[in-house]
């Protein structure tokens, strides 16, 4: 593994931030997953950083890590027939709106991973490109929604083995599109997302 610069603690000192991520977004298949995380002032990890160069065994280590230590966490998803009528935009961000919710402790702040957010109830936030590479609270976040969607489309593996998720996790490989091509659409399928490369009729 490459090393990287130590994380941010945070964006804003002095308040009780919340870091969020969402994982799934480009998903064929699959809810779209999101988590909120406020870690203590004195959290540290020289692992923690984006879930993406992270290898799975050390996601699901600092998963362990980042839920015995957080000063709350909350995880939430938005399944593939409300993406289809509200889009994946809106659906990420709705997810990362029920992950708020669900925290135990409402935040004063919020950092959210990338460049585009709906305000939460009166909390002031930040959007922040590649964010999860820059502060803690976001990594945390990218960890928590990655292992938990991962888990998620493994359990559905089991019913639609066909579509290899527990190795795709739904994401668009040859072989997952082969599935598709092949067997038709599920109900876990996004139907407005581009499921096969000529995008013929599909059948559920």
């Amino acid at each position: 593994m490459k090393t990287h610069q130590p994380l941010e603690r945070c964006f804003t000192a002095d308040c009780v931030e919340a870091g969020c991520d969402e994982a799934g977004r480009g998903c064929l298949a699959g809810p779209v997953f999101a988590a909120a995380v406020i870690l203590p002032a004195d959290f540290d990890s020289a692992l923690l950083n984006d879930s993406k160069q992270l290898t799975e065994h050390q996601r699901y280590a600092l998963r362990s890590i980042i839920e015995k230590q957080a000063i709350a966490w909350s995880v939430a998803y938005v399944d593939a027939s409300e993406i289809d009528k509200i889009n994946i935009l809106n659906a990420s961000i709705l997810a990362m709106h029920r992950a708020i919710e669900g925290l135990s402790i409402c935040p004063e702040h919020l950092i959210i991973d990338g460049n585009r957010f709906k305000k939460y109830k009166n909390i002031p936030h930040h959007t922040i490109v590649k964010g999860d590479g820059k502060y803690l609270s976001i990594a945390a976040a990218s960890v928590l929604a990655k292992t938990y969607r991962d888990d998620y489309m493994t359990l559905l593996a089991q019913e639609f083995p066909e579509y290899d998720w527990k190795s795709n996790k739904g994401y668009p490989t040859a072989k997952h599109r082969r599935a598709i091509e092949q067997y038709g659409a599920t109900p876990y399928h996004r139907m407005t997302f581009r499921l096969l490369d000529n995008q013929l009729k599909l059948e559920f």
